[in-house]
C-alpha cells in the first residue's frame, strides 16, 4: 500500500495544495455568474494555512499535531468522503453507514500520515494556475507545482455540492491520487475482502506513526 512512483511529488503536492487552495483559483471573469466563484470561497484558507505551514517548531513534533491541524483545514475544502467512496469503488455500497464512515476516518489518517506528515518536505514550492475548465457540477483546475527549476502538472478535480467546490481527487503528471489507491485496494479486496483491507489500513498507519518517531528519535540523537 504504497504512495505511488513519484511520492516525493505528492508529498509536495498536498503541501503546497493548501496553499494554492487558499489564493485565486480562478478569475473571477471566467466564472460564469450563476456558478459559485471559487475564488472567493477559497481565499479565507491563505491567512490560516500560512500560519500552520509556517510554524516550525510543530514540523518538529513527532506526533504530528501539525498534521492534524492541516487535515482539519484540508476538510473544508476536500472532500474526504468522496474520495474515500470512490477509491473503494463498486465495495462502498456494500458497507453500512457505520463501515463507510470508519473507512473515511481510516483512509483519511493513512494520507494524513503518507503525506500531510511529511511537511518538513514543503519548502515554498509554488503552485502556478494555468486554466480551469467546468462542466456542470464539475471542475477541473489545471496548475503546474514548481519545484526546484522543475515544473510538474497538477489538476484538481473538484464537484460542486451545494454552493460548494470540494477537490475530491489530485492528479500529478497524468496519475490520479485516487485512481493509484482504487487499484491498490482492488487487489487487496479481490484476495483478501474488506476485513483485510480495513487491517492493512491499520497496520500501514501503525507502521507510518511509528516511522515518524523514529525520524524524530534520530534527529534528537543526532543532534
Amino acid at each position: 500500500m504504497e504512495a505511488g512512483r513519484s511520492g516525493r511529488q505528492w508529498i509536495l503536492v498536498w503541501c503546497a495544495a493548501l496553499l494554492f487552495l487558499a489564493g485565486s483559483l480562478l478569475p473571477a471573469a471566467v466564472v460564469r455568474a450563476a456558478t459559485p466563484d471559487p475564488s472567493a470561497q477559497l481565499r479565507p484558507f491563505i491567512d490560516k494555512v500560512t500560519r500552520i505551514i509556517s510554524d516550525a517548531r510543530d514540523r518538529q513534533d513527532p506526533n504530528c499535531n501539525l498534521c492534524q491541524r492541516i487535515i482539519d483545514v484540508a476538510r473544508e475544502r476536500f472532500d474526504f468522503r468522496e474520495i474515500s467512496k470512490r477509491v473503494l469503488g463498486r465495495q462502498w455500497r456494500k458497507l453500512s453507514r457505520e463501515q463507510q464512515d470508519e473507512f473515511v476516518q481510516l483512509f483519511t489518517t493513512l494520507l494524513q500520515y503518507a503525506y500531510v506528515g511529511n511537511i518538513q518536505e514543503y519548502s515554498g514550492q509554488k503552485i502556478e494556475f494555468r486554466k480551469q475548465r467546468i462542466k456542470g457540477r464539475r471542475a477541473e483546475v489545471q496548475t503546474v507545482l514548481v519545484d526546484q527549476e522543475k515544473t510538474i502538472p497538477v489538476s484538481y478535480i473538484m464537484i460542486l455540492k451545494g454552493d460548494q467546490w470540494l477537490v475530491y481527487d489530485v492528479v500529478v503528471e497524468g496519475v490520479s491520487l485516487v485512481r493509484n489507491y482504487m487499484e491498490q485496494f482492488r487487489q487487496i479486496l479481490r484476495k483478501e475482502k474488506y476485513d483485510g483491507l480495513v487491517q492493512k489500513l491499520r497496520d500501514k498507519i501503525k507502521t507510518l506513526e511509528q516511522q515518524r518517531r523514529e525520524q524524530f528519535a534520530r534527529k534528537d540523537s543526532d543532534g
